[in-house]
């Protein structure tokens, strides 16, 4: 990606919320469906188009996506993430909400992320995947803030701060098992020495 690109976004969290509901997927929400596949990407998933659309099936537990619509919309989602994690630019983002949602409502949606965040990760994690404490601690971390419950009476400037520094820890955390699990292996780099003629 060259540098005089604008940075890659996301589709909208409410369009990606209508796709769902014209597929009849209640069960999942927008958070918890983009954080399964930035999981499974971080974790160094990669997918087809095919591929991919049975991976949503399964994730959104239906049988067959009816809409092109939706197939393309999810389609979309995937490289906007994936391009998003590769770029240089620190632009990965997570969708929730947008900011004139409700606190109690943001807080869920975070929840919900990192929850499908840690199973999308899980699925293609490697038995022998060594993560830094770090990484390790930044999921144990994950875990925790799955299980964020907002005040739903109180929403103060403080913890409207307080729930923007969770998002960037959880925005951060995801890079960083992105990074750890989809980098070259210095043995691989350094085996293919350039040769010189």
């Amino acid at each position: 990606m060259s540098n005089d690109e604008s940075p890659v976004a996301l589709p909208d969290f409410d369009l990606v919320a209508n796709l769902l509901i014209e597929e009849g997927v209640l069960a999942v929400s927008p958070a918890e469906l983009h954080g399964l596949l930035a999981g499974q990407l971080a974790a160094g998933a990669r997918f087809d188009a095919d591929t991919l659309l049975k991976v949503f099936q399964e994730l959104m537990d239906v049988s067959a996506l009816r809409s092109e619509t939706t197939k393309l919309g999810l389609i979309e989602l995937y490289q906007r993430t994936l391009a998003q994690y590769e770029s240089d630019d620190f632009g990965f983002a997570l969708l929730l909400p947008d900011d004139d949602q409700m606190l109690a409502q943001r807080a869920e949606a975070l929840g919900s992320w990192c929850s499908g965040f840690l199973s999308g990760f899980g699925l293609h994690t490697k038995a022998n995947t060594k993560l830094s404490q770090e990484a390790s601690e930044g999921l144990q971390d994950l875990a925790q803030i799955a299980q964020i419950a907002a005040d739903t009476d109180a929403e103060s400037e403080e913890d409207e701060a307080d729930l923007m520094e969770v998002q960037e820890y959880v925005r951060m955390a995801a890079m960083l098992m992105f990074n750890e699990c989809n980098r070259v292996p210095e043995s691989d780099a350094e085996a293919k020495p350039p040769t010189l003629h």
